[in-house]
């Protein structure tokens, strides 16, 4: 396998045109919030603002941006999320993913894909399709699943009813990845459903809420590993988790600048003493994501998915 960079300057973003409340996945994300009677095309408005919004952020910090426009065709309440159907892999791989809802697999487009590689300019070589494994149970939602140091191969997984050893195993077999297994509960006590919720790897820094991973043995080892990888720990707390502090991602403008993404709520979460450790590693970028991280239970981080092109 070709070596990775851990960041890239190329994201892929979808703008939705159905965005909502999701309620088959609200069984298994505590991060979502019942909108109660709020408009649904208010939502949707609400929503497209926050998605502009980040958009001109991350084209500001001269990061190229695909933004590909959702059809209204199956309705994909969460089609936002791209990160959790598909990956882009440096060594010229694409892997497409078991979803554990029906309706999220209406997500998984061919013609995406398509469109990805025209704007880029660029074919990956081979693509591997584990959405086959929700016939066994097996269920993996990409980089929201797993939160992938590229550079060393290791692959952070919580366990959760959308991330299941099963669909772990196939992928780092197929991808020749390490994995640190371990659970993570929110303050309620239920398995966080995500770990790109828990963590954030950059180059040289990891942002991860330790506390989440009451396991003492699985506490260890990930942080362990972490730093035997030259990461500096940036510890939050479970209640910077749940204002998604963790779900960030560390990127590099095309010029080769550090970059890390947060939403406003997450970054005016933090401290700042953290806030200084991270800009020892990285300028801080951050958007309101409101409505989006209360409908729809996710963040900036999961709005993301890094294109990481293959060597020509």
């Amino acid at each position: 396998m070709a070596i990775e960079s851990q960041t890239t300057s190329r994201l892929l973003m979808v703008r939705p045109i159905r965005f909502g409340s999701n309620l088959e996945t609200s069984a298994s994300n505590t991060f979502q919030v019942d909108p109660g009677e709020r408009d649904s095309e208010e939502i949707q408005r609400r929503a497209i603002a926050e998605f502009d919004a980040l958009v001109e952020v991350l084209r500001g910090a001269d990061v190229e941006v695909c933004v590909i426009q959702d059809t209204a065709e199956p309705h994909t309440p969460d089609s936002i999320f791209p990160n959790n159907w598909v990956s882009f892999h440096g060594c010229g791989t694409i892997v497409t993913y078991p979803l554990l809802t029906p309706n999220r697999r209406d997500e998984i487009r061919a013609d995406l894909i398509q469109q990805v590689e025209q704007s880029v300019g660029r074919k990956w070589s081979e693509t591997i399709d584990l959405t086959g494994l929700v016939e066994r149970g097996a269920f993996l939602e990409g980089t929201g699943s797993m939160v992938l140091d590229r550079v060393h191969r290791i692959a952070y997984a919580c366990l959760s009813a959308r991330t299941t050893a099963g669909g772990l195993a196939e992928f780092a077999e197929r991808m020749n990845y390490e994995l640190i297994v371990f659970r993570a509960l929110d303050r309620g006590g239920s398995a966080i459903y995500h770990t790109n919720v828990v963590m954030g790897i950059g180059a040289d820094f990891a942002v991860v809420c330790l506390e989440s991973i009451e396991d003492e043995t699985e506490r260890s080892a990930v942080a362990s590993r972490l730093e035997e990888t030259g990461h500096e720990l940036i510890e939050i707390t479970r209640d910077q988790l749940h204002d998604f502090a963790g779900n960030c991602l560390a990127l590099n403008s095309r010029g080769g600048e550090s970059l890390v993404v947060f939403s406003r709520r997450a970054l005016d979460s933090l401290s700042e003493s953290q806030r200084a450790r991270l800009l020892s590693h990285a300028r801080l970028l951050s958007s309101p994501l409101d409505t989006i991280e209360s409908v729809g239970g996710g963040s900036a981080r999961c709005m993301l998915a890094e294109l990481h092109l293959s060597r020509e």
